[in-house]
């Protein structure tokens, strides 16, 4: 059975920001099970209901962001300590405002039923977009990359040998490259190379995270840092592509 993939809560928002239709179906693909998600404008809570509509839909112009420790961020300075320790952030431009929105969730719950509070933390920033078209790049340059990470994904599972340590990793890993994203969850209108991008960048980042639960207890040290490194490699590389896809900047 395919498994169901999922997307950061940044970029399911950049999405439906960019894209036109009902708020109410935007804040529930956003929330999804999470409890109703909070946003804090200058120390004023708002329903994410009501900063949606306050924005007004679609937006300008916006971008996700999914920066990890050690990398550049292209998020402005004010807000790219927050997005590193979130892992995640959305900016964006509706009419004149410039603004940052970073994620804080909050878990709560047990693993077999977990919860997630969620606030928002919305701040004034300068004009982002040239730095997010730097470090982003094309949509056409993250299809090929994926491509030439799904290559190194694989090879890392294979050298890991996680079917031989783990006997459901092959089963499990099999379901996640045949997953698709849930579709109530995605606005009508994306493009289908961008849901091509999603999915695909969306699989790989799974299969990483299987690949990343085990060390291989047969090799050595130094093997075990070089698939480390080659699978935060393929991780990088899915990432800005999921940022790609969800990024929507206007050229002049």
């Amino acid at each position: 059975m395919a498994a169901t993939l999922d997307l950061p809560r940044s970029v399911l928002l950049a999405l439906w920001l960019t894209s036109a239709g009902e708020t109410d179906a935007a804040v529930s693909a956003v929330q999804h099970d999470d409890e109703p998600h909070t946003v804090d404008v200058d120390g004023e809570p708002l329903s994410l209901t009501d900063w949606v509509r306050w924005l007004g839909r679609p937006v300008d112009e916006a971008a996700a962001l999914l920066p990890v420790p050690g990398e550049p961020v292209a998020a402005p300075p004010a807000v790219s300590g927050p997005a590193v320790d979130a892992g995640e952030c959305v900016l964006l431009r509706a009419g004149t405002r410039l603004l940052a929105a970073v994620p804080d969730v909050r878990r709560f719950g047990s693993d077999l039923e977990p919860g997630h509070l969620v606030t928002w933390h919305v701040t004034t920033v300068p004009d982002w977009r040239t730095a997010v078209w730097a470090q982003v790049g094309t949509l056409e340059d993250a299809e090929r990359d994926l491509r030439r990470g799904l290559l190194t994904a694989t090879e890392a599972l294979v050298q890991l040998g996680v079917e031989r340590w783990r006997p459901d990793a092959a089963d499990t890993i099999a379901q996640v490259r045949d997953g698709a994203l849930p579709e109530r969850r995605l606005p009508r209108r994306v493009d289908a190379q961008r849901l091509r991008v999603l999915s695909s960048a969306a699989r790989l980042r799974g299969i990483v995270a299987l690949a990343a639960q085990d060390d291989g207890g047969a090799v050595n040290t130094w093997q075990a840092d070089q698939r480390a490194t080659a699978l935060r490699e393929v991780d990088r590389v899915a990432r800005r592509a999921m940022a790609a896809a969800a990024t929507a900047l206007t050229r002049d």
